[in-house]
Parts: structure tokens; C-alpha cells; sequence
């Protein structure tokens, strides 16, 4: 879990991930290359993860992001970005790819409704072809457990991205300062109705509580 400049977009209505984030490059570094070091490379894999678009990473840490790769033989990176950065997703594939690494670049969709993610959740993605942000991006997190769903539209994006992503990520909602709300109905049907359809599949992950990765917790803010 590592720490940059947040991220930019900051409008959607049911995350407060961007609150955990520095504008001072250096103690960003600092604090990044700590839990670098802890990296062991012994899946040959590594997922970055930190509370917004790896984009947001300062320099010092993406380079030491390579470095930790090449001296671990990790050949896959697993970063998460936001729609608004796709552009700059094919370079960095590139820049990566000339060391040996190949990347897999997650976005949080939340639903493939779009008029629901737009007017309600307010995420920022400007289009409601899966097709095309399929041709960005890797994988797919979801938003599931939020007022407005049901058992059949949270099945609906599910399989939707597993008919275009290699993997999806289930997110359950949980509570934070932001106005969108967890529904414990919702939340419920989804326990009883799709959870056991999909927790063996190996493509998708399930994520009941946002903590499930063994990375996160509870932002602490000095008074």
C-alpha cells in the first residue's frame, strides 16, 4: 500500500480514498520505498496499490517500483487507474515493457449502467461501451451493496466483465464520509444469491470488506 499525490478526480460520491494522500513528493518516497523494501518477489508478481491512479505515484517511486522488479524477477505489475488517465496507460505499458514487465492496469467501473454510475456515484467515465474501456484496461473492480441495486443489475456487471476483463473485483460497500451509503438489503441478496455462484470462479474476487487484501484500514488524521 503506498501513498501519492491523491487522486485527481476526488468527485465521486462514495469514496474517501483520496484523503489518504500527500502533496510532498519526498515524504511520499520515503514512506513508498519503506514498504517497497518488504516486496519479495516470491509470486514473480506484484500489485501496487494506492488510494488513487498510479499516475498519482511521484517519479522516485515508479522507478523504484522498477528497480524492486528487476532485482525480485517480478515479470507482472497489477496497477489500478482511473478512466481520465487512460491516455496515458499505452506509455507507461511501453516504458515498463522495455525492462522485462508486463503490466495489468485496473479501473474502478463500479456498474457498466451508466446512467446510474453517472447521476448517482458520479465517477467520472464518459462512456457506456464496455468494449471500450476494455481496451484500456485489464480488469474491473465493482460497487456492490449500494441503494438502487438488485440481485439481477449486480449479476448483470458481473458478467459483464467477465465478458470483457480477465478479471473482475467485487467490492462490497463500506461505510466512509461520503454520502452514498452501504444498503444491508442489498448487501444481503448479494450474500445470498451471487456470492456463492462466484466465489469459486478464479476470475473474479470478492471483497467483502475493503481490508480483504490485507492492505487499508482506518485513516488517522493528526489533530
Amino acid at each position: 500500500m503506498l501513498r501519492g499525490k491523491g487522486c485527481s478526480w476526488r468527485r465521486c460520491r462514495f469514496c474517501d480514498y483520496h484523503l489518504d494522500s500527500l502533496a510532498d513528493e519526498k515524504a511520499n518516497f520515503k514512506l513508498n520505498e519503506k514498504q517497497l523494501c518488504k516486496v519479495t518477489g516470491i509470486h514473480k508478481k506484484l500489485e501496487v496499490i494506492n488510494s488513487g491512479s498510479f499516475v498519482d505515484l511521484d517519479e522516485d517511486t515508479l522507478s523504484f517500483i522498477e528497480q524492486v522488479c528487476l532485482d525480485k524477477q517480478i515479470h507482472q505489475v497489477h496497477f489500478e487507474c482511473h478512466w481520465r488517465h487512460r491516455d496515458a496507460v499505452s506509455d507507461f505499458r511501453k516504458r515498463f515493457a522495455a525492462l522485462g514487465i508486463e503490466l495489468k492496469i485496473k479501473i474502478g467501473v463500479e456498474t457498466f449502467d451508466k446512467l446510474f454510475r453517472e447521476s448517482y456515484l458520479d465517477k467520472g467515465i464518459d462512456t457506456d461501451s464496455p468494449e471500450e474501456i476494455a481496451s484500456y484496461f485489464d480488469e474491473v473492480c465493482l460497487l456492490q451493496g449500494i441503494p438502487g441495486q438488485t440481485a439481477e443489475s449486480m449479476d448483470f456487471d458481473i458478467q459483464t466483465g467477465l465478458s470483457y476483463f480477465e478479471r473482475v473485483c467485487v467490492n462490497i460497500m463500506q461505510e466512509n464520509l461520503r454520502p452514498v451509503k452501504p444498503d444491508p438489503r442489498v448487501i444481503a441478496s448479494f450474500s445470498e444469491k451471487l456470492y456463492p455462484k462466484y466465489i469459486e470462479n478464479s476470475r473474479v474476487d470478492i471483497l467483502m470488506e475493503n481490508t480483504a487484501f490485507g492492505v487499508g484500514g482506518v485513516i488517522e488524521h493528526a489533530e
